[in-house]
């Protein structure tokens, strides 16, 4: 397979299971136990995904994040027991892409990693194909400010197509309400969210098959929202 995973775990329990799992579906992978050794080995084996522990002995996971962000997007996959709004918000905003909150099942943690490496797999087709974003039956045409589902254009508002451009840079990545609000309206406040949820419900209803039911665009309760990968067959 060929998809290289850094996992960065103290807990040798834990370090065990995802060893376990990851060499039953054959992924290529390597263990660091604190941050130090694990910037080197970023840098070293350039990994696909990265698989986080917060609370690691010698850095706090935060700050490995930022250091990370400085010079690579690679995926990284938060897996912690610190399980509050606050932890995850955080972690999100400062660059992870996913969260799992410990105790989890190796399912989740591998539906998680197959996530993270088809968004890497569409970010590269993205930059060979720049002008023009294709996810199951939706398509946007950068260039030319639009967007078609199932082959008829969609008329967008300004908010709505840019909301939706911002998700579709980042399909496959959990986006933090304060991440959006950020990028739509730049000096939005924390109390925006409110008008951020009518903005992504109208736009749902223009994109989506079934709005209550939604393919392209997941609600993460009181995070923010993450723009699936669809597949033609979905």
């Amino acid at each position: 397979m060929n998809k290289r995973i850094l996992v960065v775990e103290d807990d040798v329990a834990i370090g065990n299971l995802i060893r376990m799992t990851l060499t039953t579906q054959h992924y290529e992978f390597d263990i660091a136990q604190d941050g130090s050794s694990a910037l080197q080995k970023a840098i070293s084996l350039k990994p696909h995904v990265i698989i986080l522990d917060l609370g690691l002995p010698d850095m706090d996971g935060i700050d490995f994040i930022n250091k990370i962000r400085g010079w690579t997007q690679t995926p990284i996959i938060v897996v912690s027991a610190r399980g509050e709004e606050f932890d995850k918000i955080n972690a999100l905003d400062a660059g992870a892409d996913d969260y799992v909150t410990k105790p989890f099942s190796v399912e989740e943690l591998l539906a998680r990693i197959r996530v993270a490496l088809r968004r890497t797999s569409s970010e590269h087709q993205l930059e060979a194909e720049s002008a023009v974003f294709i996810n199951g039956q939706l398509e946007i045409h950068y260039l030319a400010n639009t967007v078609f589902v199932n082959g008829v254009e969609v008329h967008l508002t300004p908010i709505e197509y840019k909301l939706l451009v911002v998700l579709s840079k980042h399909v496959g990545k959990v986006l933090t309400h304060n991440f959006l609000l950020k990028e739509i309206w730049q000096n939005a406040l924390q109390s925006d969210v409110p008008s951020l949820r009518v903005f992504m419900a109208t736009l749902r209803k223009k994109i989506e098959e079934n709005p209550s039911q939604p393919k392209y665009i997941q609600t993460h309760v009181r995070v923010g929202y993450r723009m699936l990968r669809v597949h033609d067959d979905e």
